[in-house]
């Protein structure tokens, strides 16, 4: 949340020459209602289900560059799939980092009514183990996304290591 998958990922695509698709999009326009109004409604287990077919749809096997929700690789389901279909990489910034950049828009779900800094330090401190389980770990810290891509792109042309 807040690490910049959407703008990295739009850029990456582009440098890739390949499509980019925002899976809270594609949620949003196949519940045809915001994330915020599915959590509102039906709560977080309904909407990682739905993230979950929708991400199952959006890997077809055509290549694209695929940003998630930053929930949706701690599900075990849809991370299997991930890993299993597709090259994960996980953003990785401090979560003072995160904090700066959330604060700019209150529709983030999991924050509304709470404090950033510690939210997403306690998120970190959840989420970052099964984070580290993608083969490409790039730091996004207070830097241009263009640093970041180059550092994806990097990557991406390295030999797995042995």
């Amino acid at each position: 949340m807040g690490v910049g998958k959407s703008t990295v990922g739009r850029r990456l695509a582009s440098r890739l020459r390949m499509p980019f698709v925002d899976a809270d999009t594609e949620i949003e326009a196949a519940a045809g209602m915001s994330i915020t109004e599915i959590f509102d409604r039906f709560g977080e287990p309904y909407f990682r289900d739905g993230e979950r077919r929708v991400i199952a749809r959006l890997i077809d096997g055509t290549p694209k560059v695929i940003a998630t929700g930053g929930g949706a690789f701690i599900n075990a389901e849809t991370r299997s799939l991930i890993l299993g279909a597709a090259i994960a990489v996980w953003l990785d910034a401090p979560p003072a980092v995160l904090a700066e950049r959330v604060q700019r828009r209150d529709t983030r779900p999991l924050l509304r009514g709470k404090d950033p800094a510690k939210v997403l330090a306690e998120l970190a401190m959840i989420r970052n183990p099964v984070y580290a389980m993608a083969p490409i770990r790039v730091a996004s810290n207070r830097a241009p996304h263009e640093l970041t891509v180059n550092a994806i792109l990097q990557a991406l042309t390295r030999p797995p290591a042995a």
